[in-house]
């Protein structure tokens, strides 16, 4: 990790040994500095470190856009937020001065406000926009995907990403699960796998020659489709078996997924195969954040 102190020095510690640089962007040179320079550097870093850990906490909790507003509202609700309905009527005495507001669209959309205790109606207002998804795998409409003699699901690439860091990877699942209730209706369920049940192999080294790698060009369409885990498919040879006698139309939907990657859903939501009526998932790194 590269820390940069105040000054143009940058102190930088890699395998235990201790460089410096002329600037943060020159490349280092052995030098016999001694811990009290290193341990000077890090004390300007120290009082950003309790920032940078809540910052890789939420990375680490938001691994898709739905669970990014999820963890995004848990920390309006503790600033003193108050969560609005968009269905509501606005005007009779809920927007107050003073107040800081949020709601939430889709469970993908977040927009928050803080109303100024001096606010009239017509006076002017700053906007702050940004976005909470982000590059990755996310798994199609139809996941059944084979090939080889593997289990794979059939994955797409969403946004512009660098998609040769993807492979060879422990890979895992989030989104939102739609899910039957008892009562007959449909809820929304986040579900996050922490455990790697998935990776996008390359060859081996040994099975390719120099020159094959350097010309190595990914093929979204067939080089990123994820293989999935076979002891998942142990595990969960059982669960994948649940949903034989489903209606016609949700059997169809059923026919186009691959039935592992349905019982991994239904064992992390604690629910029956057949109540799981759809899905948005995508792929992340199971790597934590580090500092």
């Amino acid at each position: 990790m590269r820390l940069v102190s105040p000054g143009p020095l940058a102190v930088l510690r890699a395998c235990g040994t201790i460089c410096m640089a002329a600037d943060a962007s020159g490349p280092p040179v052995r030098s016999s500095v001694g811990p009290a320079l290193l341990t000077a550097a890090l004390s300007t870093f120290a009082p950003h470190q309790s920032i940078a850990g809540q910052c890789a906490a939420f990375l680490d909790g938001s691994p898709d856009a739905f669970h990014a507003t999820a963890s995004a509202c848990a920390r309006l609700d503790a600033a003193g937020f108050t969560c609005l309905d968009e269905r509501d009527v606005w005007s009779k005495g809920k927007i107050k001065p003073g107040g800081k507001y949020y709601y939430t669209r889709n469970r993908s959309c977040l927009v928050a406000f803080a109303v100024g205790g001096k606010y009239e109606p017509g006076n002017g207002f700053k906007v702050i926009g940004g976005h909470q998804d982000s590059p990755n795998l996310r798994i199609k409409p139809k996941s059944k995907r084979g090939g080889s003699g593997c289990l794979q699901l059939d994955a797409e690439c969403y946004g512009g990403g660098l998609w040769h860091t993807w492979f060879d990877r422990d890979l895992s699942l989030s989104g939102r699960v739609m899910v039957r209730t008892e009562g007959g209706g449909v809820a929304q369920r986040l579900v996050k796998i922490d455990r790697a049940v998935c990776r996008v192999p390359t060859l081996c080294i040994h099975l390719q020659s120099a020159e094959e790698r350097e010309a190595f060009k990914i093929n979204k369409e067939d080089h990123l489709q994820p293989i999935l885990a076979l002891e998942a498919k142990k595990a969960l040879s059982g669960l994948a078996a649940d949903g034989a006698d489903d209606e016609e139309g949700e059997a169809a939907w059923a026919d186009g997924q691959e039935p592992i990657l349905l019982g991994l859903l239904a064992e992390e939501l604690g629910v029956a195969v057949d109540d799981i009526l759809d899905f948005e998932c995508s792929l992340h790194d199971t790597q934590t954040a580090a500092i």
